[in-house]
């Protein structure tokens, strides 16, 4: 596991964005699996910024998004389909049919899952998959408990995960209960994955991630033995580390 701490948000957010570039462009082809939520947003200016200004082409990327929620429609501005056109779809040169999240308003979603898992597959895997950590240790979400053997599949969400998302809908009642995500081994397999971590609310995750065990009770900690992870930390949350 290599880490990397950085300065700040702004920083850690410029030394993501130009990791990813150099991939795409030296990669006749790539699969990224890539990220909503907060932390993301600042990475996804920088590669949308460095597109217009120096021409970057995606037209040779294939994107997998980690998760969706279940029950919001691609135009729902809650849903994670939403926040990719609005935050990167929208401005880059990638093929529509090049981009992939999971349907969240499948009318069968064991079968969603199951298709979202063999597309990944049949494209050959995620050469760079992006994440976040949640303050109980999840990663997409896949919450704690959930088994390191698992697969794409339907997840009921903790509370403490919808309370923390909340702060994108007008409550916490509209937060759905569900949502589709990648499993743990899903994401594991992935042939590098780039973890970042921004924020004082996250120093306990990051100390558990570092220094604690590898449980099922904590899912981030099954990166330790991923044998190609980078996880960039920013200064407020390495500060008390």
């Amino acid at each position: 596991m290599k880490i990397m701490k950085v300065d700040n948000y702004s920083e850690l957010c410029r030394t993501a964005a130009a990791i990813i570039i150099e991939k795409v462009a030296m990669a006749d082809k790539i699969n990224l699996g890539l990220a909503t939520g907060s932390t993301p947003i600042g990475l996804y200016c920088y590669l949308v910024d460095d597109h217009l200004r120096n021409h970057t082409s995606y037209h040779h990327v294939k994107t997998f998004n980690l998760d969706e929620y279940v029950g919001l429609s691609p135009d729902d501005p809650n849903s994670y389909h939403y926040y990719m056109e609005e935050n990167l779809f929208h401005y880059m040169d990638l093929w529509p049919e090049n981009i992939h999240l999971p349907n969240g308003i499948s009318e069968q979603l064991s079968a969603e899952c199951h298709q979202y898992e063999s597309l990944i597959a049949n494209h050959g895997g995620i050469d760079l998959q992006l994440l976040g950590l949640g303050r109980n240790g999840h990663i997409g979400f896949n919450e704690p408990g959930t088994s390191f053997q698992s697969k794409t599949h339907v997840v009921d969400l903790d509370d403490s995960t919808r309370k923390a998302n909340s702060r994108f809908f007008d409550s916490i009642d509209q937060v759905p209960q569900q949502a589709i995500t990648m499993g743990i081994d899903t994401i594991f397999s992935s042939k590098e994955i780039l973890l970042l971590v921004s924020g004082e609310g996250k120093i306990e995750a990051v100390k558990r991630l570092l220094e604690g065990e590898i449980s099922e009770d904590f899912p981030a900690s099954i990166l330790k033995n991923h044998p190609n992870i980078t996880v960039i930390v920013d200064s407020g949350t390495i500060a008390e580390i």
